[in-house]
């Protein structure tokens, strides 16, 4: 009966000093909880949710062209020889980018599985690698679409200093600078004349 197996439940459970069951089932709910486990399933967690699926579909595709586009090289070679990677993988690579940005941005608010957190472990991982391969090993980098906007807003910035006073130079006016003589050298100049007279 109930009680029965209550009693036999709570026995096994406490049964040695250390409480080894107890400890691992608390492990075991603690890492579930912290990888948001919960977040890569179902509502009713009878298995994956298809957003996961979909996301570790276009993980397993794009490591499969990683490997593809390696064959017959080694994977210390000089970025410069990546570029085959780079250039096959891109839309694949890109694919799952978005697709996990969207998945970010679906678990925000609540998404497939109901909960509201992080994503769980497997999809964050499994992105963290091909980011790194992507980036890191690869050197596969795409060019940030704001670098443009920046380099002009810094140009006019460093060179309107020199515009401003460009034109108010320009723009100001220019006195002409006329040559006084002074009234000594005039006075010495008619005391030798005077001098040359009387002499």
């Amino acid at each position: 009966n109930s009680s029965e197996s209550h009693n036999c439940a709570k026995s096994i459970l406490t049964s040695d000093r250390l409480q080894i069951v107890v400890t691992l089932s608390e492990f075991f709910n603690e890492t579930w909880e912290a990888a948001n486990c919960a977040n890569c399933l179902k509502n009713s967690s009878e298995g994956l949710s298809n957003s996961t699926v979909e996301f570790l579909d276009l993980f397993n595709k794009s490591l499969t062209c990683f490997e593809h586009n390696l064959q017959g090289q080694t994977i210390y070679l000089s970025p410069n020889n990546y570029t085959e990677v780079c250039k096959n993988c891109n839309e694949t690579y890109k694919k799952l980018n978005d697709l996990y940005n969207n998945l970010q941005r679906m678990n925000r608010q609540g998404g497939e599985s109901g909960h509201s957190a992080h994503l769980c472990i497997d999809v964050e991982d499994a992105m963290n690698i091909t980011r790194k391969l992507w980036s890191r090993t690869f050197n596969c980098s795409v060019p940030c679409s704001d670098t443009v906007p920046v380099i002009a807003v810094s140009s006019f910035i460093l060179f309107l200093p020199i515009v401003f006073y460009l034109s108010s130079f320009l723009h100001s006016k220019q006195k002409k600078r006329i040559l006084i003589l002074p009234k000594r050298i005039q006075s010495n100049a008619s005391l030798v004349n005077i001098q040359e007279k009387y002499s």
